[in-house]
């Protein structure tokens, strides 16, 4: 097993930043992707970012590109979304997931999910 914590969502002015953090624990060897969802009230969830264990790629969905950057930390087991520019359409409760296989924008093929971390970006 694998378990996910986030840490670092809060409430932020739009145009503001926050950076949430995923620390990842147990079985890391079996993991080779890491993505970020969010789910806003009513919708459904929504791949954000990914990037490989080993952190050589990255993916990003269009609608945070050249705002957002996945990051990891090898030594510290870790993956960081630094978000930047936010907008009020970026509120929703974002999820780290991990997956045994490799990318996928696909929210059930990932295996094993964080408890989720509320980003709310007032207007």
């Amino acid at each position: 097993q694998v378990q996910l914590v986030e840490s670092g969502g809060g409430l932020v002015q739009a145009g503001g930043s926050l950076r949430l953090s995923c620390a990842a624990s147990g079985r890391t060897f079996s993991i080779r992707f890491m993505g970020w969802f969010r789910q806003a009230p009513g919708k459904e969830r929504e791949f954000v970012a990914g990037i490989s264990w080993s952190g050589a790629n990255t993916y990003y969905v269009d609608s945070v590109k050249g705002r957002f950057t996945i990051s990891r930390d090898n030594a510290k087991n870790t993956v960081d979304l630094q978000m930047n520019s936010l907008k009020p359409e970026d509120t929703a409760v974002y999820y780290c997931a991990a997956d045994r296989s490799y990318y996928s924008s696909r929210a059930y093929d990932y295996d094993y999910w964080g408890q989720g971390t509320q980003v709310t970006v007032s207007s």
